[in-house]
């Protein structure tokens, strides 16, 4: 959850269904279509028992589901292709009937349900929800009863409607199939895979924020997808992890969300990423420059090394040089000095002009230390 609050959604079962045609009926103002396309493709089902208890949990379930099965190679949780979908049942009850069913698992606690098909987005899933709650409220508050049926959500007008019903519980049960003999699974296979199982997302997160002492937020950026997290590890193998998250999340995170490209597509490779990250580190070239040798990095596949050889772009760490920039400074603004050394917040100043003077390849630490020195002698 946002707040940090974990909640248990127990699994009641996952199973197989096939999938079936669809009717079109908006593509002709006087005919109807059939699409068979996808007809008999296996879908898994994955069923929760009720222990969601608001749209922000449901979004945060899915995500979660989601993210486990990306990790898993499962599916590529593509919603909006259909790849995957969520079909929702939404219920509402009194201030203390959730407590209730909590402990004694009696459903009739919860109020009666109403299932929303075909769900393709977190978003279209939460306002699904509050806008199916508010519709039970106000029927239960106007003293009806809530039938218990199959509705569409429309997030134009913002409203769920009738899609079919659904008057009895058993209309909502899995049926197997009586023609099929029972599957009995050997323990030891299931053991097998368990032992087999990539690393998940909540380990992996767990890892990095122990291995490269990355924060909780930094972490879960980073792992929120397989591919962007072993994008970051490449990047950060060998270096400062807490920099490789950095330059990941903020300056190629950016750039990528900036041109709309996945991280798959990125014309920076963790190699070349290492490398800006790594001449930072020797002080070859300061975190300004940087910024310019990731761009041309970026947009000409280049190696950093080699950007900052060819564009001259090595930092200045001769304090000979950076010393002779300062005076030249303080000489011609004798005015600045006299404020400066009445608040030493305006060293500031000086420290931007040497950068300036220099095409921003002094060393900072360098010319912070000078201008300091020379202020206060």
């Amino acid at each position: 959850m946002g707040d940090n609050t974990a909640r248990l959604v127990r699994v009641e079962r996952i199973h197989l269904e096939q999938d079936a045609g669809k009717s079109i009926h908006d593509m002709d103002p006087n005919m109807s279509f059939v699409d068979l396309n996808r007809t008999g493709v296996a879908l898994m089902e994955i069923v929760s028992k009720p222990d969601i208890r608001g749209p922000e949990e449901a979004a945060a379930y899915l995500t979660k589901l989601r993210q486990i099965l990306r990790y898993l190679g499962t599916c590529n949780g593509d919603m909006q292709s259909g790849a995957m979908r969520a079909d929702v049942n939404v219920s509402i009850c009194l201030p203390g009937q959730y407590e209730k069913y909590q402990a004694t698992q009696d459903f009739s606690h919860l109020g009666t349900r109403c299932e929303i098909k075909n769900m393709n987005s977190m978003r279209f899933i939460q306002q699904a929800i509050e806008v199916e709650a508010k519709r039970q409220i106000a029927i239960v508050e106007g003293g009806g009863e809530v039938v218990q049926e199959t509705r569409l959500f429309d997030p134009d007008k913002m409203e769920t409607r009738s899609m079919r019903s659904k008057e009895e519980a058993h209309d909502y049960r899995y049926f197997p199939d009586p023609d099929l003999l029972p599957l009995v699974i050997e323990q030891a296979w299931v053991d097998n895979i368990n032992a087999t199982l990539p690393e998940l997302p909540d380990a992996k997160k767990a890892r990095f924020i122990n291995d490269f002492g990355l924060s909780d937020y930094d972490a879960s950026v980073l792992t929120a997808d397989l591919d962007s997290s072993s994008y970051f590890e490449e990047t950060a193998k060998g270096r400062d992890g807490k920099m490789a998250a950095n330059w990941v999340i903020n300056e190629l995170f950016g750039r990528l969300k900036k041109d709309e490209k996945a991280i798959t597509d990125s014309p920076v490779t963790p190699a070349q990423l290492g490398g800006v990250i790594d001449l930072i580190a020797s002080d070859a070239i300061s975190g300004k420059i940087a910024k310019d040798v990731f761009e041309i990095a970026y947009t000409t596949g280049r190696d950093p090394a080699e950007i900052v050889e060819t564009e001259g772009l090595k930092q200045v760490t001769d304090t000979g040089a950076i010393e002779a920039a300062v005076d030249a400074i303080i000489a011609a603004n004798p005015d600045q000095v006299a404020k400066a050394r009445e608040n030493p917040k305006l060293a500031g100043w000086f420290v931007g002009q040497t950068m300036k003077a220099t095409g921003g390849k002094a060393n900072p630490k360098a010319v912070n230390e000078i201008v300091a020195k020379k202020l206060n002698g």
